[in-house]
């Protein structure tokens, strides 16, 4: 019998509960796979309020690493005692072990701990397309704008930024989220809920705006995103902590400078198993290097679901979150 965390009707973090269930044995294609350490992951509280939907009762999670216990028929390059770790469907990551199917598996490296694993596979492979991926204009010496940038995947890019030589100003709400981006390489910060962040990133870029805008929070900062863009610039909508992002006017597009918006999903990011290698191949490099650090700054036990999930809505966490089982 395995721990998990299942939600039978959608609502807040009290729908949460902890149940025991049979695992049972791969199928074709599928593994079994004991957890050491679960994601948690603000994308989590979209299917357990019904924002994404979902049949219920269901699973909770998306994320995990752990070891394999048990291969199905018809799996090839995966074997019993493997090391791995996972970002994407189906639900149920919050558990003790669980079968998935092999496709959605990453090998990790030795060098990789299974709790940095699933602290950083999907914010790191987000933060990887972000980078690297998405806006092909981007040089050195470019100046980039990052709402949350204490966040789980903020920390990320602000390193992987760095590397590339880009200049970060980051949003955060208070001094102690401020500490920790500039300690991950954010160059200038806003405190976007006390300061003008239009009126603040004009002035730090002698009036022109930035190329390219990496925006997690969504709604209540969509708008400013969009106005912080200098002529032909991209706004990357990559989260909607604080909601949907509003309807947008094509027309105004144009009259703002022909600007690009665009919602990317991680899953368009890795579904190619060639691309997924050389991504996450390029994080882990980075990872194991020393050249970006995974900072895990919220640890959970699995029956602290409710808990944890209420202060990840609450903003009361930096960094990344995990479940150590």
């Amino acid at each position: 019998m395995a721990k998990v965390i299942r939600f039978h009707t959608a609502g807040g973090p009290e729908v949460l509960t902890l149940e025991d269930l049979p695992v049972g044995d791969p199928g074709a294609g599928e593994v079994r796979v004991r957890h050491v350490a679960v994601g948690l992951n603000f994308a989590d509280t979209y299917f357990r309020m019904g924002y994404y939907p979902v049949p219920v009762p269901n699973g909770m999670g998306v994320e995990g690493s752990g070891v394999i216990e048990a291969v199905g028929p018809g799996v090839n390059g995966f074997a019993v005692g493997d090391r791995v770790t996972y970002t994407g469907s189906p639900l149920g990551a919050y558990s003790t072990e669980r079968v998935m199917p092999v496709d959605s598996l990453i090998k990790l490296p030795d060098a990789i701990s299974h709790e940095t694993a699933a602290a950083m596979t999907m914010r790191g492979l987000t933060a990887s397309y972000l980078m690297l991926r998405i806006n092909p204009w981007l040089k050195s010496g470019d100046t980039i704008l990052l709402t949350a940038a204490a966040g789980g995947v903020g920390l990320i890019v602000c390193q992987w930024a760095k590397i590339l030589g880009l200049r970060v100003i980051g949003t955060v709400s208070t001094e102690q989220k401020a500490e920790l981006a500039r300690a991950h390489g954010c160059d200038e910060i806003i405190f976007y809920r006390q300061e003008d962040v239009v009126a603040r990133v004009r002035e730090l870029t002698d009036g022109e705006g930035v190329p390219y805008v990496i925006d997690t929070i969504g709604k209540d900062t969509f708008e400013a995103s969009l106005a912080s863009l200098r002529p032909r610039g991209l706004l990357v909508c990559a989260g909607t902590s604080s909601g949907p992002i509003p309807p947008i006017d094509a027309f105004q597009l144009a009259l703002r400078g022909s600007l690009y918006v665009t919602r990317p999903a991680l899953a368009n990011y890795i579904a190619d198993p060639a691309e997924r290698a050389e991504l996450s191949g390029q994080l882990f490099d980075h990872v194991a290097s020393g050249r970006i650090r995974i900072e895990i700054n919220q640890r959970y036990q699995l029956e602290d679901a409710v808990q944890a999930h209420r202060d990840l809505e609450a903003g009361n966490t930096t960094g990344s979150s995990i479940f150590v089982l």
